[in-house]
Order: structure tokens, then sequence, then C-alpha cells
């Protein structure tokens, strides 16, 4: 019992140290101690799959090998937060996480509005004629999109809490509000880089310009990140759909640029134009209703 005692008393201090520092360290610091956990924990994980998934860099990943990767980062991810929010006596709904009735209908009307704004988008684009619906690949959806729904959820759902929540809400009390949605957004674009470089490159304007969006859409909902996860979701259930069953084909009449560069829709004209049409939306109604 002595033993007990003295180990418990040995570690208290540091314990009791390490959470007067993180509770009135700057943001940045807070911020970078988060990143260098989540890393730190997961490279082992990391390492067993690329293994098991026989996996070797610099060889570019495979589809059906990223997803196991990706989901084991993303699993991470709130249990580090937790340890994160505990050391600065935060808790999730300081991030804007609520469990409540209203998370839930913010999500679902976040999610349809992603969908519709896409499908908007997509029809101009077949009534210009740059791309055109394959019919004969239509059937190939159907079996895919409760898991492309399930998997569109959580990567939604962790990305919004990790930076329109922890991240834009820790950087917003050293930084004035614009700066924190300039700083978040961009490192959200820059972090899609660790995948894959040749294909997000282009599309760097227009992930920051989603992040900028969804932004807003944390502050439409007054503070509860219900709607932004579920627009999220909404744009990454849709796109996956497409691309995984092949429903577009671009009949190539204009630049890739119009269209999307590598077949990404944010690294062209028309996603850029979705991403901003559903940013006016959101500030109209957030300020008019």
């Amino acid at each position: 019992m002595f033993f007990l005692f003295s180990l418990v008393t040995y570690f208290e201090s540091p314990i009791n140290a390490l959470l007067a520092f993180m509770g009135n360290a700057p943001a940045l610091v807070v911020v970078m101690a988060f990143f260098i956990f989540w890393i730190v924990c997961w490279l082992p994980v990391a390492t067993v799959s690329a293994i098991l998934l026989n996996w070797q860099p610099p060889k570019p990943l495979q589809p059906e090998q990223k997803m196991p990767l990706l989901v084991s980062l993303y699993l991470l991810a709130p249990l580090i937060l937790w340890g994160v929010s505990w050391l600065t006596n935060k808790s999730f709904s300081d991030y804007g996480f609520i469990g409540n009735l209203s998370t839930i209908g913010s999500l679902a009307l976040g999610f349809a509005l992603g969908v519709v704004s896409l499908a908007i988008v997509f029809s101009g684009q077949f009534g210009l004629g740059w791309c055109s619906f394959e019919k004969t690949n239509f059937k190939l959806a159907l079996p895919i999109l409760l898991p492309i729904f399930l998997i569109a959820l959580l990567v939604g759902g962790i990305e919004e809490l990790v930076f329109r929540g922890f991240l834009f809400t820790e950087l917003a009390q050293d930084y004035p509000v614009w700066v924190a949605a300039v700083i978040s957004s961009l490192i959200f674009a820059l972090l899609h880089l660790v995948w894959e470089q040749r294909e997000t490159a282009p599309q760097l304007p227009g992930l920051w310009l989603m992040g900028m969006v969804l932004v807003l859409a944390r502050f439409a909902d007054r503070n509860n990140l219900g709607l932004a996860w579920g627009l999220h979701a909404g744009w990454i259930w849709a796109i996956a759909t497409i691309d995984t069953a092949e429903l577009i084909t671009y009949t190539g009449k204009v630049s890739d640029w119009f269209t999307g560069k590598n077949k990404k829709p944010l690294a062209g004209l028309a996603g850029i134009i979705c991403v901003l049409g559903t940013g006016v939306i959101i500030w109209f109604f957030s300020r008019y209703f």
C-alpha cells in the first residue's frame, strides 16, 4: 500500500505540472502537441498495416491499401483529442461536437445540401456537353451506397471534429476569427498531400475554400458542427460513389481545368463554383433566417 501511495505521489507532481502547462499553453503549442501525439500513436498501427497490406513506400497506395490505413488513422483521432482536451480542461462540446437531436437535424440538412449542390453542378456540365452519364454502370453503384455512406460519415465527422472543431477553436483563442479560419483551412488542405501529392496539388485552392465554407457552416449552425459534418459527408459520399462506380465520363470538350484536373472536381472551375455557391446559400440563410 505504501508503495502504491509513493508511486501515485511520484507521478502526481509531473502530471499536475503538465496540466498547468497545457491549460495555459499558446494555441500553436496545443495544436502541435495533438498532431504529434496523433502521428506517433498511429505509426505502429500504420507499420503493421503496411506489412499486412504488402505496401512498400515510396510505391503509391492502391485504393484497397489506402482505406485500412485511413480508417485506422481516423479512429485514433477522437482518443488522442480526448487526451488533449483533458489536458486543456475542455470537452468535445467546446469544439462544437454536441450530441442532441438538433445536431442530427443539421447533419441531415448538410448532407442533403452537399449532394444537391453537386447534382446541380454536374447537371450543368451535362447540359453543356462537358460530361455524360454512364447509365449502364448505375447497377454498380447500388451495392456500394451504404458502405461509402458509412465511410463518408466517419471521415467527415472526424475531419470536422479535428479541423473545424479542435483546430479552429484553439486558434480562435489567440487569433482573430478570420485568421483562425484561414490557418485551419490551410492546414486542412495541406495535410491532404500526405496521401497523394500529384493528384492533390491541383486541389489545394479548392480544399482551402472548402475549409472556409465549412467554418462558415459551423457559424451558421450556432457553433455546432452538425451542418458542417453533414455537408462534408455529403460531398464525400457523392464524389466517392461517382468515382467508384465510374458513373461520369468526361467528353474532353473543354480543358480539365474546367471539369477538374485528374477527374477531381475541386481541381477545376466546376468544383470551385459548387463550393462557392454552397457558401453563398449558407451565408444567405444564416443572415436572413
